[in-house]
C-alpha cells in the first residue's frame, strides 16, 4: 500500500508540475508581451512611458481577478474535490490565453481592443487563481511522510518552468520572424500554442487520483458548506501571515521576470534579446535548484530554509537594479542567472510552508485565497508601482527601496512562524472541520 501511495504521489507531482507550467506559461506570456508589445499594439496613442504603464495596468487586472479565482475554485476544491477543480481551472486559463492570440488590435477596432484584452486577462487571472494553491494542496496531501517539502515544490517549479517556456517561445518566434513581422503579427503565435499545451495538461490531470487526505475527510463527514466564509471568519490571521510570507519573493520575482524587460531596454539601452536571454538563464537555474532547496527544507526545516533564504533575497534585491544600471552586460548576465537560485530558496518551500497553516477541510480555499491576495499585493502591482515610481522620481533607487521594504516584511513573517508549527509540517497534517483551535496557527 505504501508503494502504491508513493507511485500515486509521483504521478500527481509530475501532473501538477506540467499543469502549473502550462498555467504559468500562459500568464507569463502576457507579462512578456505587456513589457515588449502591448503598449504598441493596444495603446499606440499614448507616449511610450504612459503606454508602458497602461500595458502593465492590464497585467495587474489579471492579478485582481486571481483572488476571485481563488475563492471560486477554492470553494469547489473543498466541496467536490481537488482533481476535478484543477481540470476546470486549466481549461479556463487556456481559453483566455488562446483568445488573446486572436484579438484585433487598436488599429482595427480602437479602444475596444484594449477592452477585450482586459476581459481575456480577467479570464487568465480567474483560471490561475484556482491553480497554484490547489496543485500544492493536492501534491502535498499525496506526499510520503517527511517528503512534503520536496513533493510540494513540484507545482512551485511550474513558475520558473512556465517563465522559461514563455520566454523561449517569445525569443524563438521573434528571432525567426524578425522584428517587423513579430511586432505586426508574430506575437500571436506563442498565445495560440497554448491550446496544444492545455490539451497535454488535461490528459495528464484526468489520469491522476483524488487526494487521500480529502477522500478520508469526506468519508468521515460532509464537506464544509462555505469553506471560504470559514477561512475569512476564523482563519484571517493565517491569511495575513501567508501574505506576509509570500509578498517579498513575489515582488522581486516580477521585477526580475517582467519589469526588467521594459526598464532594461528603455532606460539602460540593453537589447531585448539580451534581456530575454538573461531571464531565461535565471529561470533555468531557478528550476534546476528548486528541488535541492526543497530537499534541504525537508531535512532542516522549511521555516529555517525560508528565513535564511529571505536574508539572501534581501541582499540580491538591494544589488539588482544598481547592477543593471551599470550597463555591463557580463556583470548583468552573471547576476541575473544567479538571481534564479536566490529566488528559488524562498519560492520552493513557500507553498508547503503556507498550505500547512490550514486544516484539510478548508485547505484549498485557505491556501488559494491567501496565496492569490499575496500575489496581487506582491507581483500583481509591483511592475505598475515600479513604472510609476520611476516616472515620478526618475531614479531606480525608489524601486529598490520599495522592494527592500516588502522583502523585510517576508523575512519578519517567516521569523515569527512559531517553531512548533514549523515542526508540525513534518508530522500529521491538520484535519478538523476548519474551526480554529484554542491556540496556535491551526488545529
Amino acid at each position: 500500500m505504501d508503494t502504491d501511495r508513493r507511485q500515486a504521489a509521483r504521478r500527481v507531482s509530475w501532473a501538477a508540475f506540467i499543469g502549473t507550467t502550462i498555467e504559468w506559461y500562459d500568464f507569463f506570456l502576457y507579462g512578456t508581451a505587456a513589457a515588449l508589445i502591448f503598449n504598441k499594439q493596444f495603446f499606440p496613442a499614448m507616449d511610450p512611458v504612459a503606454g508602458s504603464i497602461a500595458a502593465f495596468g492590464t497585467m495587474t487586472v489579471g492579478f485582481l481577478a486571481r483572488p476571485l479565482g481563488g475563492v471560486i475554485f477554492g470553494h469547489f476544491g473543498d466541496r467536490i474535490g481537488r482533481r476535478n477543480t484543477l481540470v476546470v481551472s486549466l481549461m479556463i486559463m487556456g481559453l483566455g490565453t488562446t483568445l488573446i492570440g486572436l484579438l484585433p488590435t487598436y488599429s482595427s477596432i480602437g479602444i475596444w481592443a484594449a477592452v477585450l484584452l482586459v476581459v481575456m486577462r480577467i479570464a487568465q487571472g480567474v483560471g490561475l487563481g484556482g491553480e497554484l494553491g490547489g496543485a500544492v494542496v493536492l501534491t502535498m496531501e499525496h506526499a510520503p511522510k517527511g517528503r512534503r517539502g520536496l513533493f510540494g515544490a513540484f507545482p512551485m517549479m511550474g513558475t520558473p518552468a512556465g517563465m522559461l517556456c514563455a520566454n523561449l517561445v517569445f525569443l524563438g518566434t521573434s528571432s525567426l520572424l524578425g522584428e517587423e513581422s513579430f511586432t505586426a503579427w508574430g506575437w500571436r503565435v506563442p498565445f495560440l500554442l497554448s491550446v496544444v499545451l492545455v490539451g497535454i495538461g488535461l490528459y495528464l490531470r484526468l489520469r491522476i487520483e483524488e487526494s487521500p487526505d480529502y477522500a478520508n475527510l469526506v468519508e468521515r463527514r460532509k464537506p464544509v458548506r462555505l469553506p471560504v466564509a470559514i477561512v475569512l471568519r476564523d482563519h484571517w490571521r493565517q491569511v495575513l501571515h501567508t501574505i506576509g510570507v509570500i509578498v517579498g519573493n513575489s515582488s522581486v520575482a516580477y521585477i526580475f521576470m517582467v519589469y526588467i524587460l521594459n526598464y532594461g531596454e528603455a532606460e539602460v539601452g540593453l537589447s531585448r534579446t539580451f534581456l530575454l536571454t538573461c531571464v531565461i538563464g535565471g529561470a533555468a537555474v531557478w528550476l534546476a535548484t528548486a528541488p535541492l532547496w526543497a530537499h534541504l527544507g525537508d531535512r532542516h526545516g522549511l521555516r529555517a530554509l525560508f528565513s535564511w533564504g529571505s536574508v539572501v533575497l534581501l541582499a540580491g534585491t538591494v544589488a539588482f537594479l544598481p547592477i543593471v544600471n551599470t550597463g555591463n552586460t557580463t556583470l548583468i548576465a552573471v547576476f541575473m542567472v544567479a538571481m534564479g537560485a536566490v529566488l528559488a530558496v524562498t519560492h520552493a518551500p513557500q507553498g508547503t510552508l503556507t498550505a500547512g497553516f490550514f486544516p484539510v477541510s478548508i485547505r484549498y480555499s485557505g491556501t488559494s485565497v491567501a496565496y492569490q491576495l499575496a500575489s496581487l499585493l506582491g507581483g500583481g502591482i509591483t511592475p505598475l508601482i515600479a513604472a510609476s515610481l520611476f516616472a515620478a522620481t526618475g531614479t531606480s533607487l525608489s524601486i529598490t527601496g520599495y522592494l527592500t521594504a516588502v522583502t523585510v516584511i517576508s523575512l519578519v513573517s517567516a521569523l515569527v512562524i512559531p517553531r512548533n508549527d514549523a515542526e508540525r509540517l513534518d508530522g500529521p497534517l491538520p484535519a478538523g472541520d476548519g474551526r480554529p483551535a484554542a491556540a496556535g496557527i491551526t488545529k
